[in-house]
């Protein structure tokens, strides 16, 4: 196939992004781009460098996997410029297609770049990163859905109450 952009804010990027962004690299034989947003008018709890860094730690082992921040431009002016023929969103429900398809027209319409929407395994369908640090900030174990080194780094960062 092509070259696909997997953007997102990964803040911090979860068990549910992995198995996505893992999926996605089987099937776009030029190689997945995973797209570190930063936006100005968010409040993330990570800096975008310490996101970047986790996920290129956590693909590290995965060929055909880049990581690269994406600022606060458009993704489909993003994408064109990487030569990106697709990008790759993980669906968790009907709610995130209702929110996500009129942005894969938009995308599709201002640069040409279809959208590819995989369906996430349910065992990740409750996972989302504020989720994840809303139940760890107020004392929930959260181990079992993020990546040991992510785990770790939060853990280290004050950002986990324990582990």
């Amino acid at each position: 196939m092509t070259l696909a952009v997997c953007p997102g804010s990964f803040d911090p990027i979860h068990n549910g992004h992995i198995e996505i962004i893992a999926r996605a690299a089987k099937i776009f034989s030029e190689g997945v781009i995973v797209a570190v947003a930063h936006n100005p008018q968010k409040t993330f709890r990570l800096p975008l460098e310490e996101r970047v860094a986790m996920v290129q730690e956590v693909f590290s082992w995965l060929d055909g996997i880049t990581v690269e921040p994406m600022g606060a431009g458009l993704l489909a002016e993003f994408a064109r410029s990487r030569g990106a023929g697709a990008v790759v969103k993980g669906l968790r429900d009907d709610r995130d297609y209702l929110y996500e398809a009129p942005m894969a027209t938009m995308n599709r319409n201002l640069a040409g770049v279809e959208t590819v929407f995989l369906a996430g395994d349910p065992k990740h369908g409750h996972l989302s990163s504020s989720l994840i640090m809303e139940v760890a900030s107020l004392g929930g174990d959260v181990s079992d859905y993020l990546p040991r080194s992510v785990h770790r780094h939060l853990l280290e960062q004050g950002l986990l109450g324990h582990g």
